[in-house]
């Protein structure tokens, strides 16, 4: 069975140095804040669908498949906005957590 997580990054053969150059300096507030205080309110989200799946895991030993989406999805916006960030892509990214 292959990994749930897949990171693939595709070598970007050219990028605009105009916009990497106003990315320096203003890539925190236009894409940090926005989505900082999105995946803040999802990451806490994310803390109670993890305790209630802990009570799952002991009592049935199954992992919820609903959790474990849910989760999946908080890490793939995570690693979007990351690469964004670390200047990997100038894709700007989405706000949610698609495939």
């Amino acid at each position: 069975m292959p990994y749930p997580i897949n990171v693939t990054a595709a070598y970007p053969e050219k990028l605009s140095r105009a916009i990497l150059i106003l990315r320096l300096f203003f890539s925190p507030l236009y894409v940090g804040v926005p989505h900082g205080f999105c995946m803040a309110v999802y990451g806490v989200a994310v803390i109670f669908a993890l305790i209630y799946a802990w009570f799952v895991v002991l009592f049935t030993a199954q992992y919820p498949r609903g959790v474990f989406d849910f989760v999946l999805g908080l890490e793939r916006w995570q690693v979007r906005v990351r690469s964004y960030l670390y200047f990997m892509t100038d894709q700007y990214p989405p706000f949610s957590g698609q495939e």
